[in-house]
């Protein structure tokens, strides 16, 4: 039996010589101690002051990649977002279901629209997304195959509910990347255009993982639980993207029908946009 000994060097940090240890439970256990010193006193008065009373804004939908901290670049803090992450943002939609408590992403959408009475949800994709790039790679038919599925889970979890954004796409490579796409918004009636990346500015890659954001917000009103609030306005859906490389978030402007940049020169005009699409349920 093997003895590994520690030596505590500093308040907290653990050197060792005897075998090698994977070092990352380390820098995870580290950060908590980092965390009480510096941050928890902080965060229990933001606790405190949520507990009994949180309101959150917002239901956020987005990737399970290590590199996608939505609080940090949202700068929202304690009790501002219900955050569902998931391997590249996807809502089943009900279709697949017989009922509609199935899986955690409807579950969540009840959990914050309906019974917190939350007004917005948001799906949130991001560049060089590794499900999306995989998904990409599903054009193959022989690698959507049911023996695939049952070898790989995140095979399955795209073929299941990542398909029909890359239909969308493939579409898109046929007809040219000029042309518009079509989704549904709110209700099947509340249709919307949309434009990917007719500036050319990124992967084929990163324009399905756009496509999959805005396909998402179809699926989102394809519950009816989902679909009343929605037609009455109680609740809004929104699309964004994030691009590791630049740091840059992009919102999907419905009047411009494209993602745009979130940045100081369209700022307000992007609010106006909103205010203006809001009051079209008033």
């Amino acid at each position: 039996c093997e003895v590994i000994l520690f030596v505590i060097i500093g308040p907290f940090w653990p050197v060792y010589g005897v075998a090698e240890v994977t070092t990352e439970m380390f820098r995870i256990i580290h950060g908590v101690m980092k965390y009480r010193e510096a941050i928890r006193q902080g965060m229990v008065q933001e606790f405190s002051a949520v507990r009994d009373h949180p309101d959150p804004k917002a239901v956020f939908f987005t990737c399970m990649d290590s590199r996608m901290i939505p609080t940090r670049f949202t700068q929202t803090h304690v009790g501002d977002m219900f955050i569902v992450r998931n391997a590249g943002n996807l809502v089943p939609h009900s279709k697949f279901f017989v009922a509609e408590n199935t899986t955690t992403e409807p579950a969540a959408l009840e959990l914050g629209c309906v019974i917190n009475k939350i007004q917005h949800v948001v799906v949130c994709g991001h560049s060089d997304c590794k499900a999306m790039n995989l998904l990409y790679t599903l054009k193959d038919e022989a690698l959507t195959c049911p023996v695939s599925q049952k070898r790989s889970a995140l095979t399955g979890w795209l073929c299941n509910h990542g398909l029909s954004s890359l239909e969308k796409l493939v579409t898109l490579q046929e007809n040219g990347f000029d042309q518009p796409l079509l989704f549904e918004g709110e209700t099947p009636l509340r249709k919307f255009v949309a434009y990917i990346d007719p500036e050319n500015k990124f992967t084929i890659e990163d324009k399905l993982s756009q496509v999959n954001c805005l396909q998402q917000l179809q699926n989102i009103a394809s519950y009816g639980f989902m679909r009343d609030i929605l037609m009455q306005g109680k609740t809004f859906i929104h699309a964004m993207w994030f691009d590791i490389y630049t740091g840059d978030i992009y919102y999907f402007s419905r009047q411009k029908k494209q993602f745009v940049e979130i940045n100081e020169e369209n700022y307000y005009g992007l609010l106006e946009e909103v205010m203006t699409y809001y009051s079209q349920y008033d």
